[in-house]
């Protein structure tokens, strides 16, 4: 890539880093929690740290299946045999009763308690057994294929720290610790509404220059996933007095507010001078494409983001700026970093210095080198390019041109999007 020297942009031009630090620097998470049982835990966020109440695991354990011993019945000697009587087996759930004595092994399956006096597992593939004789070869160390009570994690330890949000692994850790009910945060709630003359209910016919409002239910979907209570207000059309009801019924109810379209400098935009008005307004232009005009501040209590129309650009600045202020005032701590990977591009371009540009990219394997390609026409309004994508390719403010063969930075939507 070609990088010029720095260049300033307008003061009114917000650079994305900045935008970005901004919006987190003025957030905290709300306030309020509930409890709830262990399988209504997905996606919600840890209000209190998870404290582990026993041992995991609670006792010794084998690591594999193979012949409980103890260590000073084995033979060192180079090239020697150590002679045992299997006495009894430990499964798992079902251990061994007795006590181990000298010259005896117990045969054990993975997962199940060591005997009282083994300290020891030799693995069966290197054992011979005739009858209840086993042949183990010399060489073996102490406490090998041993899981030791607690070292996953100890009785009083913090298993899952408050902030952590519960995928599948945290609900499979609360479960392993007997543990069935947690404390977490509130849902956020989010109440979101498209602007716009032009837009088009799903089900109603096509007026002449109207279009069906797709930005909504993306957005819906994007809330959705991330487990937001959602609020939709619908479509609310290019005047000051309705957008105005919306923004006051919005603010009312809601932790956050978001709005598509209206939020340029055209004759029918009037989100952000109703934010001003009624709020206030932090930021309304981004150094970015596309997204440019995106509105960030507040309305009361609710925090506003007033996006652009252009669907492309709506998807951009929601997961570019948006999502992670939602985690952020879910109460997710620390909030998960960018995923960036270098990827060589195939393919070429030329662009503006003084802004970022985030491209919607598909990703290429040849083995294990990763190639990138443009998914598509590029445009803002091109929602087909975004469903052909599975990568932002994020070109940096500095960034003057690409070349077939450079290394440009991605950002897959796995885990993203």
């Amino acid at each position: 890539m070609t990088h010029p020297p720095p260049s300033s942009t307008a003061q009114d031009v917000l650079k994305a880093a900045d935008a970005r630090r901004l919006i987190l620097d003025s957030l905290s998470p709300v306030t309020g929690g509930e409890r709830v049982e262990l399988h209504a835990a997905l996606g919600r966020v840890l209000a209190q740290d998870v404290i582990a109440p026993l041992d995991v695991p609670m006792h010794d354990n084998s690591a594999m299946d193979g012949y409980a011993v103890r260590a000073e019945d084995l033979d060192s000697g180079a090239g020697s045999e150590t002679r045992l009587k299997v006495v009894g087996s430990a499964l798992a759930g079902h251990p061994f009763a007795g006590r181990l004595r000298p010259g005896e092994a117990v045969r054990i399956m993975t997962g199940a308690v060591i005997p009282d006096g083994a300290d020891t597992v030799v693995m069966q593939e290197i054992v011979r057994r005739e009858d209840d004789r086993i042949f183990i070869p010399a060489g073996q160390q102490k406490g090998r294929n041993l899981r030791r009570a607690g070292e996953d994690l100890a009785a009083g330890s913090v298993a899952l720290p408050a902030g952590r949000r519960c995928g599948p692994a945290e609900l499979g850790l609360i479960a392993s610790l007997g543990i069935g009910e947690v404390a977490v945060r509130r849902r956020l709630r989010v109440a979101f509404f498209s602007t716009g003359d032009e837009l088009t209910p799903i089900g109603q016919p096509l007026k002449p220059g109207a279009i069906h409002d797709s930005n909504r239910h993306t957005l819906a979907g994007a809330l959705a996933r991330l487990g937001c209570e959602l609020l939709d207000l619908g479509i609310v059309p290019d005047r000051p007095t309705a957008l105005e009801a919306a923004f006051a019924e919005a603010a009312g109810t809601a932790d956050v507010v978001i709005t598509s379209g209206g939020v340029s400098v055209g004759d029918a935009d009037f989100i952000r001078e109703l934010m001003a008005r009624m709020g206030e307004v932090s930021f309304w232009k981004l150094a970015i494409k596309p997204g440019r005009p995106m509105a960030f501040g507040r309305i009361g209590d609710a925090v506003l983001f007033g996006l652009p129309g252009n669907p492309v650009a709506t998807m951009v600045s929601f997961y570019q700026f948006v999502q992670d202020a939602l985690l952020s005032l879910m109460g997710v701590t620390p909030l998960p970093p960018a995923a960036r990977f270098a990827a060589r591009a195939d393919f070429a371009l030329r662009k503006p210095a003084g802004r970022v540009e985030y491209l919607r990219g598909r990703l290429l394997r040849d083995g294990a080198a990763l190639g990138v390609t443009l998914a598509g026409a590029q445009g803002s309004g091109m929602l087909h390019s975004m469903s052909e994508a599975d990568c932002f390719i994020v070109l940096p403010e500095d960034c003057t041109s690409v070349q077939a063969g450079d290394t440009v930075f991605i950002q897959p939507f796995h885990g993203l999007v």
